[in-house]
Formats: structure tokens, sequence, C-alpha cells
């Protein structure tokens, strides 16, 4: 498979994962199903920090539109192109990981939670134990089911976001292959 056509490939594969982190994040806005939280600000502090709107999201997808750019047409032109695509990977791997970053920090620290009396993060110094330790989550009230809510999001942006930093990296890669080696040219028969 030539650089080009190994460059598109990449691309088509990171668009799937843009939209899930941008969907992710932004159901974590409404823990519980209900809007209410957003308006009165009682949700997880990570949330607010957009990982997956801007990191997984708007920063991969420029990522991937310049690369897709760079191998549609199969074989590539010229050399700078991938060049260029290096440097569009980068930004994607540096938006990934801004996405990894929070989410695991947005695991880390637990969801804000009402537990009677006080909106409080009941598991921010936990180490990760309360993802397994089922009977703790009742120390959160209100929103219904937010720790399930927050666990499965964070879990879910957290793969795709490693699943970005991976393809983005092996574009950088790819890009190197293609501006150091050339791009294949497709040989015409006589």
């Amino acid at each position: 498979m030539c650089t080009g056509k190994c460059a598109y490939c990449i691309a088509g594969t990171l668009y799937p994962l843009v939209l899930l982190c941008i969907f992710c994040n932004t159901l974590l806005f409404f823990p519980g199903w209900d809007v209410k939280y957003v308006k009165e600000g009682h949700i997880t502090e990570e949330v607010k920090y957009l990982g997956g709107i801007i990191g997984g999201g708007v920063l991969v997808l420029i990522a991937a539109l310049y690369i897709q750019v760079t191998g549609e047409q199969g074989c590539c032109g010229n050399r700078f192109g991938m060049f260029l695509s290096i440097v569009f990977a980068a930004v994607g791997v540096a938006g990934a990981l801004y996405s990894f970053i929070v989410a695991l920090l947005g695991l880390h620290s637990g969801p804000l939670c009402y537990d009677g009396n006080k909106w409080i993060t009941p598991f921010n110094n936990s180490k990760f134990t309360y993802v397994t330790e089922y009977k703790s989550w009742e120390k959160c009230n209100e929103p219904k089911n937010v720790v399930q809510f927050n666990i499965g999001l964070f879990c879910t942006l957290i793969a795709a976001s490693g699943l970005q930093v991976l393809l983005c990296a092996a574009q950088v890669i790819n890009g190197l292959f293609g501006c150091v080696f050339g791009t294949c040219n497709k040989k015409e028969n006589p």
C-alpha cells in the first residue's frame, strides 16, 4: 500500500472517532439525562474542559481533513504534501492526547453529585477504586446513576482518543516515509 492510500484509510478511520468524542463530551453535560444540572452548574469539572469536543473533536477533525486531502488521489504527488500531513497529524496527536488526559482525570476524580446535604466529588481521592466498588456509588443521590453515566462516557472517551493517538502517530510515520522515500506513482503500460 502506498503512503497516499494509507493516509486516506487513516483519515476515514478518524472521522467516526471524532464524532464519538464530540458525542460523549456533549452527553456528559447532561447527567441523569436532565438539563437542569448544567443550568445550575452541577456538572463534573473535567467536562467543562471540553476534551472530547476540542481535543478529540475539532483538532483531530482538522488533522483528518488534511490527511484525507493528502491521500485523496491514492498515490500522493508530492513530498511537501506528506510533510504537511506530518504537521497536521502531530496536531491530531496533541488534540487526542488532551482528550485522553482530560477523560482520565475525569474518571480519576469521579462525578460531582449531591449526597443529600451538599454537592461533592466523593471519589476524588479513591485512585479509581470506586469504579469497581458498586456499593460506594450510593454516596451519590442525585443525578440518578451519575456514577455509571460518567464511568461509561469517560471510558469511551479514553478508548476513542487512545485510538486517535495511535492513528495520528501512524500517519506521522506514514508521512515521514512519504516525505523521505517519496510517494508511489502509478506506472503506465505501453
